[in-house]
């Protein structure tokens, strides 16, 4: 598998400068191919091969007065970004025809050098790794590089990144063999939440460290001091950095700490089961801020890529099972109840639960339930008591006959 492994730069001012130069001449490519595929489709609904979009927009533009200073910069870059633009189309056009699953992506857009992100990408040509530990980039020199760790293998391509706070990164692709972890005995659910980031079937309880609004002081300080900045200012634009450093910072925190928890808990547990949270959903009420700064899919996304990695199983129930209405004893559905309600008496066995401690159990059976079952098997877990139903089972039901409006045996005439 193909994993990314990224390192903070540290380039000296006169290779920052040759770094802007090489964002902006990529941005400039890459507009101009998706300029030229849209008059293509606009005029007989043609489109360019990415050879002839090359050509035209570096080869043949550096022989122009106007795109003469593409030959400042790396071609490989260039190249780089006609690759990109051909995956962006591929990803519209596989996700309108259901190739592509998850969240439909659009069409593409022109790139901004006012984006607060700014990216290229170097292939095998252009870059090598030094014996020092520098990492050379075609025309822009051997730049210093804060190693925390080896890479597994040698790199296919690096990504230098420049973020919103002004930190320049490199991102290496390389290619690593699974790791699968020794086996382990036990398998937990998980109950994602607010007042408590996390509540594990086994009793654990992760507390939600909020890093968003333990400097939400700081950033008020920070904004306030960029409003009152004249607009195209050079304060203004020192002003705009020191409200990026505060978000990057509370970001850096929340990734580091969700790295740590989801490896404590792929290493202890073989298998993980979550709900599939509708987070987009969620973050569109009042608890929208608190909803980003949980980040619930970054931690289950980081859950499922460990998982791959060490050989553990991620399993999702669907976001319609009623967790917290079920109560895991014996299964008696006990009907909605206000966020504020903790705990609660089922009404079935008279069982006393902590509501979410009995949700991640109900998770916990629910995803056991839908891993060990074969397709189109229940999917519930369940016994079958005289007060409720048993699983359902899945096939072909009779139709429902006709009602007949004569009289019928055993019933009285209106």
């Amino acid at each position: 598998m193909h994993l990314r492994y990224s390192f903070r730069i540290e380039p000296t001012p006169g290779q920052r400068v040759a770094l802007a130069r090489t964002f902006g001449c990529a941005r400039v490519v890459y507009n101009d191919a998706l300029a030229a595929r849209k008059a293509a489709y606009g005029a007989d609904k043609s489109r360019i091969s990415s050879g002839v979009l090359a050509r035209r927009v570096i080869t043949e533009a550096k022989r122009t007065a106007e795109r003469a200073w593409l030959a400042e910069v790396s071609v490989d870059v260039l190249q780089s970004a006609v690759r990109d633009l051909d995956a962006a189309y591929r990803n519209f056009f596989d996700s309108v025809s259901g190739k592509r699953s998850g969240r439909r992506f659009g069409l593409p857009r022109f790139k901004s050098k006012r984006d607060s992100r700014q990216s290229v990408r170097f292939s095998k040509n252009g870059f090598r790794l030094r014996a020092d530990g520098r990492l050379n980039l075609a025309k822009i020199g051997d730049v210093r590089v804060r190693w925390s760790r080896p890479l597994p293998s040698a790199p296919s391509s690096v990504t230098v990144i420049q973020d919103a706070a002004g930190r320049c990164f490199a991102s290496f692709v390389v290619e690593v063999e699974p790791a699968p972890l020794p086996p382990a005995g036990t398998e937990v659910g998980i109950d994602l939440g607010l007042s408590t980031y996390a509540v594990l079937s086994d009793g654990t309880v992760i507390g939600n460290p909020r890093f968003l609004r333990r400097a939400e002081g700081r950033l008020r300080k920070a904004q306030q001091a960029l409003s009152r900045k004249a607009k195209g200012s050079k304060n203004r634009a020192k002003a705009r950095v020191r409200v990026a450093r505060v978000h990057a910072q509370v970001a850096d925190a929340r990734r580091d700490w969700l790295h740590k928890e989801t490896s404590r808990i792929v290493r202890e547990n073989q298998a993980v089961y979550l709900e599939d949270l509708a987070v987009s959903g969620l973050a569109r009420t009042r608890l929208a801020k608190s909803v980003h700064d949980a980040g619930w899919a970054a931690f289950r996304r980081m859950l499922e890529d460990k998982a791959a990695r060490a050989g553990r199983h991620v399993g999702v129930v669907s976001r319609w099972l009623p967790s917290s209405q079920t109560c895991h004893v014996c299964w008696t559905v006990d009907g909605k109840k206000p966020l504020h309600v903790r705990g609660w008496t089922c009404a079935g066995c008279g069982a006393v639960h902590d509501r979410d401690l009995n949700a991640s159990r109900v998770i916990l059976a629910a995803g056991q339930a839908d891993r060990r079952n074969a397709s189109g098997g229940p999917v519930r877990p369940g016994v079958a008591i005289p007060h409720q139903a048993g699983p359902v089972e899945r096939g072909t039901h009779p139709k429902p006959q006709p009602v007949s409006t004569g009289r019928q045996a055993g019933v009285p005439a209106l």
